[in-house]
């Protein structure tokens, strides 16, 4: 290879290699494995729930792909879109209390007329209609499925909020009692790929560029 080629590639490997050195360690993606131990000492600081957590996703999904101070984010693992467990506890007494520190994803489009249901129902599950997305939050993957299952069946008309409530009550009892409790094992549906995001519609027509 010619002097003259090489210089520009060493420059370009040296520009990148500043970028990367420039972000923040905690901020940068994990682009190898994460020990248990390297995860703990990450985590030292964060409330016992968000620990737990943590370490639930990594046995049975492996190392998160993001960590950073005060969260830890998994891509697509099994049924979820995205998994992100938090160093802070939101207080949640339904069904009983505990605190919210999980928080996982999947792809939903969910009417407006909807909302309201859902919120009567688990103000833990989470619309996002322009991404659409719908979300749940708990301490455990479970609990997850089992709000996510519960709100999809009243999407579709087949629960009332307060029929849900009962169920997600039924279901956290059967589990913790070691019977069956198929609505905490997995999503029950087929999840949407993509798809489901609602851009919504301008209010006013873009006047920018047309001379007015």
């Amino acid at each position: 290879m010619k002097y003259s080629r090489l210089i520009p590639r060493i420059g370009l490997a040296l520009a990148l290699g500043g970028l990367v050195t420039a972000l923040p360690a905690s901020a940068q993606r994990m682009d190898k494995k994460m020990s248990r131990m390297e995860m703990e000492k990450k985590m030292s600081e964060w409330p016992k729930a968000s620990r737990m957590a943590a370490m639930a996703m990594m046995e049975k999904y492996g190392s998160p792909m993001e960590m950073t101070r005060s969260m830890a984010m998994w891509g697509k693992t099994g049924q979820w879109k995205r998994t992100i467990i938090y160093d802070k506890e939101v207080q949640h007494d339904f069904p009983a209390a505990h605190t919210d520190v999980m928080q996982q994803f999947i792809d939903m489009r969910v009417p407006t007329a909807m909302f309201d249901d859902l919120a009567a129902f688990d103000g833990s599950v989470v619309v996002n209609r322009t991404n659409g997305e719908m979300s749940a939050r708990c301490d455990m993957e479970a609990a997850n499925f089992l709000a996510l299952n519960l709100a999809y069946e009243i999407i579709e008309g087949k629960r009332t909020p307060d029929d849900a409530r009962r169920m997600y009550g039924e279901q956290i009892t059967a589990k913790k009692a070691g019977r069956p409790a198929p609505y905490t094992e997995r999503l029950t549906f087929t999840v949407p790929m993509g798809g489901t995001a609602d851009p919504d519609k301008p209010l006013m027509m873009d006047k920018m560029g047309k001379g007015q």
